[in-house]
Protein backbone atom coordinates (compact mmCIF):
# COMPACT_ATOMS: atom_id res chain seq x y z
CA UNK A 1 0.00 0.00 0.00
CA UNK A 2 1.26 3.48 -0.78
CA UNK A 3 1.99 5.81 2.11
CA UNK A 4 -0.74 8.35 1.32
CA UNK A 5 -3.38 5.72 0.54
CA UNK A 6 -2.48 3.84 3.72
CA UNK A 7 -2.94 6.98 5.85
CA UNK A 8 -6.34 7.85 4.36
CA UNK A 9 -8.99 8.04 7.05
CA UNK A 10 -6.49 8.79 9.79
CA UNK A 11 -7.82 11.38 12.26
CA UNK A 12 -6.25 14.83 11.85
CA UNK A 13 -7.10 16.48 15.19
CA UNK A 14 -6.34 14.35 18.22
CA UNK A 15 -6.66 14.81 21.97
CA UNK A 16 -3.39 13.77 23.58
CA UNK A 17 -2.62 13.27 27.27
CA UNK A 18 0.93 14.47 28.01
CA UNK A 19 2.30 12.99 31.23
CA UNK A 20 5.57 14.32 32.64
CA UNK A 21 7.15 11.96 35.17
CA UNK A 22 9.70 13.82 37.29
CA UNK A 23 10.22 14.23 41.02
CA UNK A 24 11.81 17.66 40.54
CA UNK A 25 9.15 18.96 38.11
CA UNK A 26 6.36 17.71 40.39
CA UNK A 27 8.00 19.40 43.41
CA UNK A 28 8.32 22.66 41.45
CA UNK A 29 4.60 22.50 40.53
CA UNK A 30 3.79 22.11 44.24
CA UNK A 31 5.54 25.48 44.70
CA UNK A 32 3.57 26.97 41.79
CA UNK A 33 6.50 26.85 39.34
CA UNK A 34 6.08 25.12 35.98
CA UNK A 35 9.60 23.99 35.07
CA UNK A 36 8.36 21.22 32.79
CA UNK A 37 10.50 22.02 29.72
CA UNK A 38 9.94 18.66 28.00
CA UNK A 39 6.20 18.50 28.70
CA UNK A 40 5.75 22.04 27.39
CA UNK A 41 7.81 21.13 24.30
CA UNK A 42 5.53 18.15 23.57
CA UNK A 43 2.47 20.32 24.21
CA UNK A 44 3.71 23.05 21.84
CA UNK A 45 4.60 20.59 19.06
CA UNK A 46 1.19 18.91 19.36
CA UNK A 47 -0.64 22.25 19.20
CA UNK A 48 1.41 23.30 16.15
CA UNK A 49 0.28 20.04 14.48
CA UNK A 50 -3.39 20.83 15.22
CA UNK A 51 -3.84 18.51 18.20
CA UNK A 52 -5.27 19.27 21.66
CA UNK A 53 -2.91 18.28 24.50
CA UNK A 54 -3.72 17.93 28.20
CA UNK A 55 -0.58 18.06 30.37
CA UNK A 56 -0.10 16.49 33.81
CA UNK A 57 3.05 16.37 35.98
CA UNK A 58 3.65 13.48 38.38
CA UNK A 59 6.54 12.34 40.59
CA UNK A 60 8.44 9.13 39.81
CA UNK A 61 5.93 7.00 41.73
CA UNK A 62 4.64 3.79 40.11
CA UNK A 63 1.17 3.98 41.72
CA UNK A 64 0.59 7.55 40.49
CA UNK A 65 1.92 6.79 37.00
CA UNK A 66 -0.24 3.66 36.68
CA UNK A 67 -3.36 5.47 37.92
CA UNK A 68 -2.88 8.34 35.44
CA UNK A 69 -2.22 6.00 32.49
CA UNK A 70 -5.23 3.85 33.38
CA UNK A 71 -7.41 6.96 33.71
CA UNK A 72 -6.24 8.43 30.37
CA UNK A 73 -6.46 5.11 28.52
CA UNK A 74 -10.06 4.66 29.73
CA UNK A 75 -11.09 8.25 28.91
CA UNK A 76 -13.11 8.45 25.66
CA UNK A 77 -11.93 12.08 25.31
CA UNK A 78 -8.27 10.99 24.97
CA UNK A 79 -6.91 9.52 21.72
CA UNK A 80 -3.28 8.83 22.71
CA UNK A 81 -0.81 9.28 25.57
CA UNK A 82 2.74 10.61 25.52
CA UNK A 83 4.89 10.35 28.65
CA UNK A 84 8.24 12.03 29.21
CA UNK A 85 10.71 11.06 31.91
CA UNK A 86 11.55 7.98 33.93
CA UNK A 87 12.95 5.94 31.02
CA UNK A 88 16.56 5.86 32.24
CA UNK A 89 18.34 3.41 34.52
CA UNK A 90 18.41 5.16 37.90
CA UNK A 91 16.57 3.64 40.84
CA UNK A 92 13.83 6.32 40.56
CA UNK A 93 13.22 5.66 36.82
CA UNK A 94 10.08 3.49 36.98
CA UNK A 95 8.01 4.65 34.00
CA UNK A 96 8.87 1.66 31.79
CA UNK A 97 8.38 -0.97 34.53
CA UNK A 98 5.04 0.62 35.38
CA UNK A 99 3.65 1.00 31.87
CA UNK A 100 4.95 -2.11 30.06
CA UNK A 101 2.70 -4.54 32.01
CA UNK A 102 -0.29 -2.44 30.87
CA UNK A 103 0.62 -2.73 27.17
CA UNK A 104 -1.61 -4.99 25.10
CA UNK A 105 0.64 -4.52 22.04
CA UNK A 106 4.20 -3.27 21.97
CA UNK A 107 5.73 -1.14 19.21
CA UNK A 108 9.43 -1.94 19.68
CA UNK A 109 10.33 -0.14 16.44
CA UNK A 110 9.66 3.22 18.09
CA UNK A 111 12.28 2.77 20.83
CA UNK A 112 14.72 1.21 18.37
CA UNK A 113 14.35 4.11 15.94
CA UNK A 114 14.56 6.72 18.71
CA UNK A 115 17.78 5.18 20.06
CA UNK A 116 19.23 4.93 16.54
CA UNK A 117 18.37 8.54 15.70
CA UNK A 118 19.58 9.68 19.12
CA UNK A 119 22.85 7.81 18.66
CA UNK A 120 23.43 9.58 15.34
CA UNK A 121 22.92 12.95 17.11
CA UNK A 122 24.52 12.48 20.55
CA UNK A 123 26.43 9.20 20.41
CA UNK A 124 26.68 6.67 23.23
CA UNK A 125 24.36 8.30 25.80
CA UNK A 126 21.44 7.30 23.54
CA UNK A 127 21.73 3.72 24.79
CA UNK A 128 20.71 4.83 28.29
CA UNK A 129 17.05 5.28 27.36
CA UNK A 130 14.50 2.51 27.58
CA UNK A 131 11.95 4.57 25.62
CA UNK A 132 9.17 2.46 24.16
CA UNK A 133 5.67 2.61 22.71
CA UNK A 134 2.63 0.40 22.53
CA UNK A 135 -1.13 0.22 22.73
CA UNK A 136 -3.35 0.22 25.82
CA UNK A 137 -7.14 -0.10 25.37
CA UNK A 138 -6.82 0.66 21.65
CA UNK A 139 -4.86 3.86 22.33
CA UNK A 140 -1.20 4.40 21.48
CA UNK A 141 1.17 5.36 24.27
CA UNK A 142 4.69 6.67 23.72
CA UNK A 143 7.18 6.72 26.61
CA UNK A 144 9.85 9.33 25.90
CA UNK A 145 13.01 10.25 27.77
CA UNK A 146 12.94 13.39 29.89
CA UNK A 147 15.74 15.29 28.11
CA UNK A 148 14.38 18.05 25.84
CA UNK A 149 16.73 17.15 22.96
CA UNK A 150 15.51 13.52 23.09
CA UNK A 151 11.90 14.73 23.20
CA UNK A 152 12.52 16.85 20.09
CA UNK A 153 13.86 13.79 18.23
CA UNK A 154 10.93 11.68 19.42
CA UNK A 155 8.33 14.22 18.33
CA UNK A 156 9.90 14.28 14.84
CA UNK A 157 9.26 10.52 14.71
CA UNK A 158 5.77 10.60 16.28
CA UNK A 159 4.02 13.57 14.67
CA UNK A 160 4.01 12.45 11.02
CA UNK A 161 2.59 9.04 12.01
CA UNK A 162 0.37 9.86 14.99
CA UNK A 163 -3.02 9.92 13.22
CA UNK A 164 -2.12 6.77 11.29
CA UNK A 165 -1.10 4.94 14.49
CA UNK A 166 -4.29 6.06 16.29
CA UNK A 167 -6.37 4.81 13.37
CA UNK A 168 -4.77 1.36 13.43
CA UNK A 169 -4.93 1.10 17.22
CA UNK A 170 -8.70 1.63 17.02
CA UNK A 171 -9.23 -1.11 14.42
Amino acid sequence: MGGIEHKKGAPQHLRIAVLTVSDSRAAAMQEGKDEDVSGKLIERRLKEAGHAPTRLILPDEADEIRAAVERFSSDPEIDAIITTGGTGITARDVTIETICPLLEKELPGFGELLRRTGYEKVGGPAILTRATAGVIKRKPIFCLPGAPNAVEVAMELILPELGHIVKHARE
